[in-house]
């Protein structure tokens, strides 16, 4: 994830997403819980053959990141929220590390993406029967309708985590597939979700060109929607979904920068 799904909003991707590998092996690297069924060796597993980082690669707020989502899913699991869904999973290995009884995981990613990371489960028999992946381009196809036909229950309580995903999209786009999500959304229902920030003040579609043209893969994986933080919140607000909590990247690794990355999470509005 965070970056995982640019291939969304390409042109065409004829490959597995090269972001979402680069997110995957910087994971490897870092110290991380695990559920007592769960694989804590999952994302090295995963990324077997994968080219190595790129030279100076960097990502401050990835650790931050990954530690807010990590706690909010095992904060779900321990709620007795049994669907986790993860909308451009990417790499993830989350239904394998936090693997626990009774909880159903969906992965939701472009389909040349969730080809080659079926083939990678594969080879190190990591197949399991509570994980589904489910391809989708979310410019194009209907994400209701896709989670329906894979078997999520929209009468019971999901985890929708949308890391590193919406700002590979336009703004269109971000409402339509949270709005999706909002639909299968049970009243306790939470959607946890990365939004990418800027200061007020500020032109959102020249600060989105700039922070592109810093970015080896903006070609084929561009970053489509950063605004500010109030605007990010009323695009939520506006596909049906209440804002409940949001923290800067900021205030969990005084390394990262403030105001660039938020964290959200948000329950489904009264219809």
């Amino acid at each position: 994830m965070g970056d995982e799904v640019g291939e969304h909003v390409a042109a065409a991707a004829p490959t597995p997403s090269r972001t979402s590998q680069v997110i995957a092996l910087s994971r490897c690297g870092l110290v991380r819980p695990h559920s007592p069924d769960g694989d804590p060796e999952a994302q090295q597993h995963l990324c077997t053959g994968m080219r190595p980082l790129p030279d100076g690669w960097a990502r401050p707020d990835l650790a931050a990141r990954t530690q807010f989502f990590d706690q909010q899913l095992l904060d779900a699991i321990s709620g007795g929220v049994r669907q986790i869904v993860i909308l451009g999973a990417g790499y993830d290995d989350r239904a394998l590390r936090f693997r626990s009884p009774g909880v159903r995981f969906f992965e939701v990613d472009h389909p040349e993406t969730q080809h080659d990371k079926a083939q990678r489960l594969e080879a190190f028999q990591a197949g399991d029967e509570e994980l589904t992946l489910a391809p989708a381009d979310f410019r194009h196809d209907d994400v209701d309708a896709v989670l329906a036909s894979c078997g999520h229950d929209a009468a019971s309580s999901s985890l929708f985590i949308c890391e590193g995903v919406l700002v590979y999209l336009d703004q269109p786009t971000i409402i339509g597939l949270l709005a999706a999500l909002r639909s299968r959304a049970e009243a306790d229902s939470t959607l946890a979700a990365s939004l990418a920030t800027h200061r007020a003040g500020l032109d959102s579609e020249q600060v989105t060109l700039t922070a592109n043209l810093r970015r080896p893969t903006s070609t084929t994986e561009p970053w489509r929607t950063i605004l500010p933080r109030g605007e990010h919140l009323a695009l939520v607000n506006q596909a049906g979904w209440q804002i409940g909590h949001a923290v800067d990247a900021a205030e969990l690794d005084a390394d990262v920068a403030p105001g660039r990355s938020l964290f959200v999470t948000a329950r489904p509005a009264p219809a």
